[in-house]
């Protein structure tokens, strides 16, 4: 996610806009010659930022095509522990590293698929219906955010930024009181009748968790789309797939989970 992706933050090439050049400044701009000499710095465009986000995505798509058909569980330990390191090393590494990345979307990759496994034999289907899920999410966000509609700013971030500490410190109660036995509900608190309305809490918490998903796909977006405007090195697309594969991987997993707590 970009808000809490400090390879986001921490670079000048995502959270500073470089300053209105002056009339002398395109005039020299426009006496360069046509043709740039060899070695010029190529900068990053939104072209280019999203057919190396296709690549990761098609690297997510097969390994976790392995992870689903033939899930090695020693090895999706291994990779979930690799696939964590990776995550933090991609995020405060200042200078993103391409192998790093798509090392990162592998290991990710097969976990998911072992994931999707588990929940695929409890519940017929639900694999399907939870990548259709994620991928409209994504497209829809995309569209929005392409058509102007939707677009980050300071007072939603602050908000978001509430509610994700929120969730987390909810996450982590659930699971300590599902570890030591307190609740001993398959989804622990996430499985409660919600104000006795007889819908499980979880799916509540699903939808709300999805529109967070949403939110940080808009800001990935928005850091991206920054970098173009801040005319960034090209190597910084690796920066934002690299946002964009965390986001779309927990949203992935939130809905798999939701769709599970509706059908159980």
């Amino acid at each position: 996610m970009a808000l809490d992706n400090p390879a986001f933050s921490r670079n000048d090439a995502f959270t500073k806009q470089k300053p209105t050049p002056s009339a002398a400044d395109l005039q020299a701009l426009y006496d360069q010659p046509s043709a740039a000499p060899q070695g010029t710095r190529e900068v990053m465009t939104i072209e280019t930022t999203i057919g190396k986000s296709v690549l990761a995505f098609g690297l997510l798509l097969v390994l976790a095509a392995a992870g689903f058909l033939v899930p090695i569980w020693p090895v999706v330990i291994v990779a979930g522990i690799a696939g964590f390191v990776l995550a933090l090393v991609n995020s405060f590494k200042k200078e993103p590293s391409k192998a790093l990345i798509l090392a990162y979307t592998a290991c990710q990759g097969y976990v998911v698929g072992a994931i999707s496994a588990i929940y695929e034999q409890q519940w017929n289907g639900i694999v399907g219906q939870a990548v259709l899920a994620t991928l409209v999410v994504v497209g829809v966000t995309l569209a929005l955010f392409a058509s102007g509609k939707i677009r980050a700013s300071k007072r939603a971030t602050k908000i978001f930024l509430i509610a994700m500490i929120g969730y987390g410190v909810f996450s982590l109660i659930n699971f300590g009181l599902m570890v030591f036995g307190v609740n001993d509900d398959p989804w622990g608190l996430r499985g409660a009748d919600f104000l006795g309305t007889g819908i499980p809490f979880g799916l509540i918490l699903g939808v709300f968790v999805v529109i967070l998903g949403a939110y940080s796909l808009v800001l990935d977006f928005d850091f991206i789309q920054q970098g173009v405007r801040n005319r960034a090195d090209r190597k910084y697309e690796w920066t934002g797939v690299f946002g964009i594969m965390v986001t779309v991987i927990w949203l992935y997993l939130e809905i798999l989970r939701m769709i599970a707590i509706a059908r159980d």
